[in-house]
C-alpha cells in the first residue's frame, strides 16, 4: 500500500512538471471570487485571535484578581466592617467576585443605616446580587459568540470556495479541451487552499469556544456561591441586630 502511494505520488508530480508550492503564484491564478473567500477567512482569523487574547487577559485577570481578593474580603466581614470590604472590593475592579459582593455590600448598607433590617431588605440585596452577577456575566461572555460563529462558519465559507475552485477547474477543462493535470491545476490548488483555510480558521476558533466557555461556567458556579454567602452572612448579621 504504500509504495502503491508513492508510486502514484511520483506519477502526480511528474505529470505537474515537478511544480513547488509558491504562496504568490497560486494567490496570482486564483479568481477574485477565491481571493475574496480567503481575505473573508483572514478577517474571520484576525478576529477570532483578537477574541481569544482578549477574554484569556480578561479571564487571567479575574481569577488572578479574584484569588487576593476573596481571603480580604472574607477577614474583613468576619470583622463586620462593610466600609472596608467594600473599599477591598473596589479596589480589585477586574475581579467577578469583588464586582458581584460589592452591589450587594452596598445595597445592605444602605439598608442598614436607614432602619432595622427586615426580610424585604434582605430580598432587596438578593437582587442586587442577582443583578450585578447577571451584567458580569455579560461582560465576561462578550466575544465568545463570535468564536462559536466563526467556528461553525469558517468551514462552510472555505466551502464556498472549494465549489469555485471546482468549477474553475471545469472551465480549465472546457477552455483547454483536455482532462490533464494542468488544464485543473489552478482550479483544483483553489479549491484546496480555501478548505484548508477555512478548517484553520474555524478549528482553533471552536477549540477556544469550548474552553472559555467551561470557564464561564466556573466563574458563574464561583459568583453563584458567593451571592449565596453573601446573603447568609446578611441574614446572619440582621439577626444580630435585632437581638
Amino acid at each position: 500500500m504504500l509504495l502503491l502511494a508513492q508510486q502514484m505520488a511520483f506519477l502526480f508530480l511528474q505529470e505537474a512538471g515537478g511544480i513547488a508550492f509558491d504562496p504568490i503564484s497560486m494567490w496570482n491564478q486564483m479568481g477574485w471570487l477565491a481571493k475574496v473567500v480567503v481575505i473573508i477567512l483572514f478577517i474571520m482569523s484576525a478576529w477570532s485571535i483578537g477574541v481569544m487574547i482578549d477574554r484569556l487577559m480578561a479571564f487571567n485577570a479575574a481569577r488572578t484578581q479574584s484569588r487576593l481578593f476573596a481571603p480580604k474580603v472574607a477577614g474583613a466581614l468576619r470583622e463586620n466592617k462593610l466600609d472596608e470590604a467594600i473599599k477591598i472590593a473596589d479596589s480589585y475592579k477586574k475581579s467577578h467576585l469583588a464586582k458581584v459582593v460589592v452591589a450587594g455590600l452596598q445595597e445592605f448598607r444602605a439598608h442598614q443605616l436607614s432602619a432595622e433590617i427586615s426580610g424585604e431588605e434582605i430580598e432587596a440585596s438578593r437582587r442586587a446580587l442577582e443583578r450585578a452577577e447577571a451584567i458580569v456575566q455579560a461582560e465576561m461572555k462578550r466575544g465568545v459568540s463570535a468564536l462559536a460563529t466563526i467556528g461553525s462558519t469558517g468551514p462552510f465559507v472555505g466551502l464556498f470556495g472549494t465549489v469555485v475552485g471546482i468549477i474553475n477547474a471545469f472551465k480549465g477543462i472546457s477552455t483547454e479541451k483536455s482532462t490533464g493535470l494542468g488544464a485543473v491545476a489552478g482550479g483544483i490548488s483553489e479549491a484546496l487552499v480555501t478548505t484548508a483555510i477555512g478548517l484553520f480558521v474555524a478549528i482553533p476558533a471552536v477549540m477556544m469556544f469550548n474552553f472559555f466557555t467551561n470557564k464561564l461556567e466556573a466563574f458563574n458556579v464561583e459568583m453563584g456561591n458567593s451571592s449565596t454567602e453573601m446573603i447568609d452572612y446578611f441574614i446572619k448579621r440582621s439577626q444580630k441586630t435585632s437581638k
